[in-house]
């Protein structure tokens, strides 16, 4: 009798335990089995919707400036406003770039001009350009007067002239 029992003890209970620890890992792994089977079957609408918002990030990116650092922006906006002035008969006098400002995770990119316009026409065809532009343009100052007053058709304009730039 205490041989049978000295053998329940370490055989017979050893092997059960081995047993439940068996089946215990066997679950375990069935679980995550059909947790990475379930993944495997979403793979294909993950990458739809991956390549969805891949073609959304590259139309919102359309609509932004480009630039590797804010004063390579500034200088595109620069050359971007500067060519609308232009092209619309305006002389332009003196341009800047202010500093960027942080707006979350994009930055706020202003230029200033000082510029000579024909007429008040011009300055119209002007502001419609730099606002139905893509990227978006935002004027955020206009300060115009007459330069002379016997002859009040050429236009002295301040302008302001800002658009978002990704943040890196």
């Amino acid at each position: 009798a205490l041989v049978g029992l000295i053998l329940y003890q370490h055989v017979y209970v050893r092997v059960q335990s081995d047993l439940r620890t068996v089946r215990e890992e066997r679950a375990l792994k069935m679980r995550v089995l059909t947790k990475h089977v379930a993944l495997i079957a979403e793979l294909p609408g993950l990458e739809k919707k991956l390549m969805q918002m891949g073609e959304e990030r590259r139309a919102a990116d359309s609509r932004i400036l480009t630039g590797n650092t804010p004063a390579l922006a500034g200088a595109s906006l620069q050359e971007t406003v500067k060519s609308i002035i232009v092209e619309r008969g305006g002389t332009i006098s003196s341009e800047r770039i202010d500093e960027a400002e942080d707006a979350g995770s994009f930055k706020v990119v202003t230029t200033s001009f000082d510029c000579l316009l024909p007429d008040i026409r011009s300055l119209n065809d002007i502001l419609y350009a730099l606002e139905t532009r893509t990227p978006y343009l935002a004027v955020k100052e206009v300060d115009t007067r007459i330069r002379d007053f016997r002859d009040p058709r050429e236009l002295v304009v301040k302008l302001t002239v800002s658009a978002l730039m990704a943040s890196k």
